[in-house]
């Protein structure tokens, strides 16, 4: 019986201390109107669209913590790929992919 008592406690207790999520994780409505799904994968965060054209492709990867993140995105429209960041503040996440970091194009995604 006290090691149960003892097991539950250490259980409670290390619950409190699980980190939170980062805030780029979650469903997205892009620019485009399609939905994107921000989800942990390896070391980071891939992007996925879950709606529209090109549902089910895999348009980019970030790393990063507290609402700033880098990585690479795809256009699936052009197939190219830029380097890239994203920026969560509130409910919008800005993206944006830049060429040679001189020509930059960016979006604003809201969370869904």
């Amino acid at each position: 019986m006290i090691r149960i008592l003892v097991i539950s406690a250490m259980l409670a207790f290390s619950a409190g201390f699980a980190r939170a999520e980062e805030p780029v994780v979650g469903n997205w409505k892009t620019a485009a109107g399609d939905t994107a799904v921000i989800a942990p994968c390896g070391g980071g965060y891939c992007v996925t669209l879950k709606t529209g054209k090109f549902a089910g492709r895999k348009i980019g990867t970030l790393s990063g913590t507290g609402g700033s993140y880098t990585g690479e995105l795809t256009d699936p429209a052009a197939d190219k790929t830029y380097s890239g960041s994203g920026s969560v503040s509130g409910n919008s996440l800005k993206m944006q992919g830049c060429m040679l970091k001189i020509f930059c194009k960016s979006q604003t995604w809201t969370r869904l």
